[in-house]
């Protein structure tokens, strides 16, 4: 019976039509031919030129991230302390959700002050996100979901990624007016004019701090004057929070722009990261905020922002979030990053005024007060990429084709 079975099977294998079998490689032809090279990122593309130069006298001024006198990235004690104390904890599961509402929580207070009302009302909606890029691409796609018509409004210039985000999103941009080029400061007169001549209910993207590129940021009784015409116009203020603590060297001083707009009323979101002010590039570590009515509200813009990652990238690694949720919640290990974060800062001051000494040393006919005027990690030198490229050509000095140069 078996015999009879067997000999069945294989005379049914025999019947079958022989399938006719292509090349892999014919076959894969034409899927791909179509793409092209992507432009390359005006920032990564620096580094990758610096990193092929095998000068032994380059110098890298276009990285993003802080350096120390020899250019190498700097780990923190409070960071070094923090991986200690988590050490095997982060692999456990019941962990992470728990993480993440930490995080969240403590990141809001560090923007919106720790005895906001919003937060003990829970009034806001907030989610852990893949660093500040990662933040500003869940509201970019949160705006074009539940905001389809609306635009975005970003300085000129800004960090060149907020370009990509919003695109990506497929969020129409708009501009408004923002640096000087001649005074190298803020050309506030117009910038005003932007927001007055916006149409009502736009969206508006600010940074709070140390502006990304220009360093450049308005004094307290501008952001006054600019909360006032956004309340009067009715706009959305979408702030970008990547540099808290680099432009003054206090958390609460850099935060000031934001609770001036909270004092006046507005719903605000916000973008915040921690990869620069405490050293994590590679953690990307970051949150969204979005201020909201009452707390039913947040509840459900926070369940849309969940379903939004749920679809991009389900939930961030847990290391990252587990050591800046350390830190922000630990007395002893927060204060230390303070005061870290206060010598870094301060340490940026005294480059800053050694770089326009040693320039007006020289003779220069050129004003270089901008150099110690401007604040955070980044100084908008002036130079046309002309210039740049005569530093890079002559000697081998790298930074992006704007001028703007890591401090």
């Amino acid at each position: 019976m078996q015999r009879r079975r067997m000999m069945m099977m294989i005379k049914s294998i025999h019947d079958t039509p022989r399938r006719r079998f292509v090349s892999t490689s014919a076959a894969a032809i034409g899927w791909w031919d179509h793409v092209g090279r992507a432009p390359k990122d005006p920032i990564m593309s620096v580094t990758e030129a610096f990193l092929s130069d095998t000068s032994p006298d380059k110098i890298n001024l276009g990285v993003g991230a802080y350096r120390d006198d020899d250019g190498r990235p700097v780990v923190l004690q409070c960071v070094r302390d923090g991986e200690t104390k988590i050490a095997g904890t982060e692999f456990l599961e019941s962990v992470s959700a728990s993480v993440s509402s930490n995080l969240v929580e403590e990141s809001v207070k560090l923007i919106y002050g720790k005895d906001a009302d919003l937060v003990k009302e829970g009034r806001f909606a907030g989610v852990q996100a893949l660093s500040g890029t990662g933040a500003c691409r869940l509201f970019a796609e949160f705006q074009k979901r539940f905001y389809p018509q609306s635009n975005i409004y970003l300085s000129v210039p800004t960090w060149s990624n907020h370009h990509n985000i919003w695109r990506d999103a497929q969020v129409p941009q708009r501009t408004f007016r923002y640096y000087h080029p001649d005074s190298k400061g803020l050309h506030f007169a117009a910038l005003m004019d932007d927001i007055k001549n916006a149409p009502d209910r736009s969206f508006f993207l600010l940074h709070p701090c140390a502006h990304n590129p220009t360093g450049v940021d308005p004094t307290e009784e501008q952001w006054r004057e600019i909360s006032n015409l956004f309340r009067v116009k009715n706009h959305f203020p979408f702030f970008d929070m990547a540099y808290q603590g680099f432009a003054s060297g206090d958390l609460d001083k850099d935060a000031k722009a934001i609770r001036i707009f909270l004092e006046d009323g507005h719903l605000i979101g916000c973008a915040q990261s921690f990869a620069k002010n405490m050293g994590l590039y590679g953690h990307r570590v970051g949150c969204l905020s979005v201020l909201c009515a009452d707390a039913k509200q947040a509840v459900a813009i926070k369940s849309q922002l969940q379903h939004i990652t749920r679809a991009m990238y389900s939930s961030p690694p847990v290391h990252g979030i587990l050591l800046v949720s350390t830190i922000l919640s630990d007395p002893h290990l927060k204060e230390l990053w303070e005061k870290e974060l206060k010598a870094m800062a301060n340490r940026i001051h005294r480059m800053r005024s050694s770089l326009r000494e040693s320039l007006e040393k020289l003779d220069s006919h050129l004003n270089w007060d901008h150099i110690t005027n401007q604040v955070g990690m980044f100084c908008f030198s002036g130079l046309s990429p002309d210039q740049v490229n005569q530093l890079l050509k002559e000697f081998h000095i790298y930074m992006t084709c704007d001028g703007r140069i890591s401090s």
